[in-house]
């Protein structure tokens, strides 16, 4: 019961995450325009979201491998 609720939650706050994410922004992005860099180091606000990101996909992983364990 209680890891199906934190799975929820993991899911929720990794679905904004995501969608805090810059990428290509704009309308040459998405039609795969030329930017400035091919590489752009984050720094920041996007750098915590970023791991926070990956931290967050490796412990719903987690969850979902004990969920279907228990």
């Amino acid at each position: 019961m209680y890891l199906s609720i934190a799975q929820i939650i993991i899911s929720i706050v990794l679905i904004i995450l995501i969608l805090l994410q810059e990428r290509s922004s704009g309308l040459s992005g998405a039609l795969g325009g030329t930017e400035t860099g091919a590489y752009q180091t984050r720094r920041g606000i996007e750098k915590i979201i970023f791991v926070a990101t990956v931290v967050l996909v490796v412990a719903f992983a987690v969850l979902s491998l004990l969920n279907l364990i228990v």
